[in-house]
């Protein structure tokens, strides 16, 4: 029988990451996610209905765009024969650590702010069997202890302070312009810990290097409450109804800035209602449910819309403009927040009179 070919991303883009033939891969199939057209979105922005796309990185295995890093990562870990990974997460990087150690057959411990994690990415780390220890602290004072207690204990850290980690996510912008033949002309993007518009950029700029191709503008935007990188300081208790981006001291806060100065683009902020607004908006128009961070790319887009720099753009521009949304995790990762919501609701008996008649 032949032998069986994985795939992934390391075996996708193996001559632009840092593996060698002796790294053993550790893959859970990830990369490869869509990126889908979003008409009614586009339309809204009174632009062409091409014109506006979604990059759907809730549908890689643990459910967000954390898997590209965290293949690399843990691989890298294996082959220097660590004793296990440790991370600080918000959820996302816990539930992927977790699988990614899991399939690798490593320890895995992850350090969460009590009270500060999504069910649904609890719930994965948990069952992944990472070790799971709530800290009564902010994700930023996690971190700090993720990265003293590693040191000591002779684990990989696999926070995105871990340069395998951003190889592993700049994959995500080959995938992109793979797609559209070209980078896109903006990409709008939620911003946290700043690990992935850090590797955003360096996917965009390897690219450019070697093709001499555009770059897009990178749009960054935080939330109101955790916007360390719009304040220009920490934010010493940064809140949020987004988890996934409630920090307040980004680890890639340089890697952020350069890629708003290098591109020209910008790093906002956006309000909890206009997160929840986008967030809604994009599950009932376009069908895709993303967790709440997601769609601060998405309110940032509308924000930037009004300012109307998009109709200020010459005509054969706009006709050709293209812009991605990047949507970080998938819905399912935080059951709690719908339930916040309200919703409309029947509760009828089981006759079909009554079903017609809610059905008007």
């Amino acid at each position: 029988m032949p032998a069986i070919q994985y795939g992934g991303i390391i075996e996708k883009y193996r001559t632009c990451l840092p593996v060698g033939k002796s790294t053993p891969i550790v893959t859970l199939l990830e990369g490869d996610t869509p990126l889908l057209p979003a008409p009614r979105l586009a339309r809204r922005l009174e632009l062409p209905e091409d014109a506006v796309f979604l990059k759907i990185e809730g549908m890689n295995p643990t459910g967000s765009f954390k898997d590209r890093g965290m293949t690399v990562a843990v691989s890298k870990a294996l082959e220097a024969r660590a004793r296990g990974v440790l991370c600080a997460s918000t959820g996302n990087t816990a539930a992927s650590a977790a699988a990614y150690a899991a399939r690798a057959g490593l320890r895995c411990a992850v350090l969460l702010p009590e009270g500060g994690v999504a069910a649904g990415k609890l719930a994965a780390a948990l069952m992944h069997g990472a070790s799971v220890v709530a800290v009564r602290a902010g994700f930023d004072a996690a971190l700090q202890l993720a990265q003293r207690a590693s040191q000591e204990a002779g684990w990989t850290l696999v926070n995105s302070v871990n340069p395998f980690r951003i190889q592993g996510q700049k994959t995500a912008a080959f995938e992109i312009i793979e797609t559209l033949g070209r980078a896109p002309d903006f990409q709008f993007m939620p911003v946290g810990n700043a690990g992935n518009i850090t590797a955003y950029w360096l996917g965009y700029r390897e690219w450019h290097a070697a093709l001499r191709k555009g770059l897009p503008k990178m749009m960054g935007f935080q939330a109101k409450g955790a916007a360390p990188l719009v304040l220009g300081r920490p934010v010493a208790r940064p809140k949020t109804v987004a988890s996934a981006i409630r920090i307040g001291s980004p680890a890639s806060w340089s890697g952020a800035i350069r890629a708003k100065e290098e591109s020209g683009g910008m790093i906002g902020a956006v309000s909890d209602a206009e997160i929840l607004s986008a967030w809604r908006l994009l599950a009932k128009e376009e069908g895709v449910f993303c967790e709440p961070a997601s769609a601060a790319g998405a309110a940032g887009l509308l924000r930037f819309a009004k300012t109307g720099a998009f109709h200020r753009m010459d005509a054969s521009k706009r006709r050709a403009l293209k812009i991605v949304c990047i949507l970080t995790g998938h819905g399912l990762k935080d059951p709690d927040t719908p339930k916040q919501l309200r919703f409309r609701q029947k509760t009828i008996d089981a006759d079909v009179r009554a079903a017609l008649q809610a059905l008007r």
